[in-house]
């Protein structure tokens, strides 16, 4: 996850670079996905999930055992995620313990089921933030989450968790079928007071690996960029909070370095790049952990071909501290990349990018990422790089610009 709007302040208040600690593996941020049973249908689900019950999920023994095991070894984040976890009978009393073992709690869900009784229930507990993935305004987004009224009921959840002072953002995937709704959306978070907008790159896996033809282009990924440069900046510079986050396309944190270099100089930029490189890019395996629902451990959300172990029979501590051959390559710095991830001059920032969709299209991990948006030259590979990043105009559909949200 690449904290845009974090690294942003570093052009107006420079802090120091506070650096990994180099001994043993870095406690990692738990992604757990409680359930594989979902009210909708979305065509990027990478837990292919349905509104029926799967076999084999944890019980809730085996839930708490686990939950212990991640408070002892410490985990600083823990994400509550599914399907839909509000389907999952037991999430209350599993976050209600959750928020006694660790120090960030969050819970990812689409929303729609957070209202009433169920919002209390998610104020009392205490979570730090609820984040609702939404992929459009109306119709937009319920046809990408095959269901009728699911962005009504979205918004709904949103405006619940407003009103129970719960900090609240939308989660949005981008893709060539909805990218013109990014406007619209981040109008949406400034009218609803939204804390925060994450956008999501696709990857390669789940329904979203069937629907990888709908990856935004190169150029429309720059133009989503420049959006929320745009914002992130209007953000800190004229007191408009909106606390914006990109992930899966470390390709991002380069972009910004250069949009950096090209209005504030090179001193600014080294001092941001010096922030950038001591988060390192893409985390998989090393800072982000997933556990899915039937308890297999893998390297993040996305790498569900790949089991490092079980918590029915390992605890997640042991499984991640042990000798799992790919995780100890993908905390490799640099790592083994080849093509022009390989030869990259960003390295050190991006970390690789992701490395999923390069598995995924390849068979090989190290292979150079597809969905990398920067040209040769961005990336140092024809002549001198950081600082020639241009923006490509991207040609969509005109916005109304008074549209109005229900």
């Amino acid at each position: 996850m690449f904290r845009l709007s974090e690294y942003m302040h570093q052009i107006v208040e420079q802090t120091p670079v506070r650096v990994r600690p180099a001994n043993g593996p870095v406690k990692p941020v738990v992604i757990w996905n409680l359930t594989r049973r979902c009210n909708l249908k979305c065509r990027h689900c990478y837990t292919v999930s349905a509104d029926v019950d799967f076999p084999g999920e944890l019980s809730h023994e085996q839930a708490m055992e686990t939950l212990e095991d991640l408070g002892r070894f410490r985990v600083p984040a823990l994400i509550l995620s599914g399907g839909e976890p509000l389907d999952r009978k037991d999430l209350f009393k599993i976050a209600t313990r959750a928020r006694a073992l660790v120090r960030m709690l969050a819970l990812s869900t689409n929303g729609t089921k957070i209202h009433g009784d169920a919002a209390d229930r998610v104020a009392e507990i205490g979570f730090d933030y609820v984040g609702i993935s939404i992929d459009g305004i109306g119709a937009t987004n319920d046809w990408f989450r095959g269901v009728d009224g699911a962005f009504e009921t979205a918004l709904r959840g949103v405006r619940a968790c407003k009103a129970r002072g719960i900090k609240v953002g939308l989660r949005f995937t981008l893709t060539e079928g909805n990218s013109e709704s990014l406007p619209d959306l981040l109008r949406l978070c400034d009218d609803e007071g939204v804390d925060k907008f994450y956008l999501s790159h696709l990857v390669y896996a789940g329904r979203g690996d069937k629907h990888r033809g709908e990856d935004a282009e190169h150029r429309r990924s720059r133009w989503a960029m420049d959006l929320l440069l745009d914002r992130a900046w209007q953000g800190i510079s004229s007191g408009r909070p909106l606390d914006i986050v990109t992930g899966n396309n470390d390709a991002d944190a380069v972009y910004f370095l250069a949009w950096v270099r090209s209005r504030f100089g090179d001193e600014k930029a080294e001092h941001v790049r010096s922030h950038l490189a001591a988060w390192g890019g893409n985390s998989s395996g090393l800072g982000v952990a997933n556990i899915d629902t039937l308890g297999n451990v893998h390297p993040d959300t996305y790498w569900s071909d790949y089991t490092i172990g079980s918590v029915k029979a390992v605890p997640f501590s042991e499984l991640w501290t042990g000798e799992d051959p790919m995780l100890a390559q993908l905390r490799t710095r640099p790592r083994p990349l080849k093509g022009r991830c390989g030869a990259c001059a960003f390295k050190d920032v991006c970390g690789g990018n992701t490395r999923i969709r390069a598995l995924q299209l390849t068979g090989d991990p190290w292979a150079e990422d597809p969905a990398c948006y920067l040209n040769d030259e961005d990336i140092g590979l024809s002549g001198s790089a950081g600082d020639r990043l241009a923006v490509t105009p991207f040609r969509g559909k005109r916005h109304d610009p008074a549209h109005r949200f229900a």
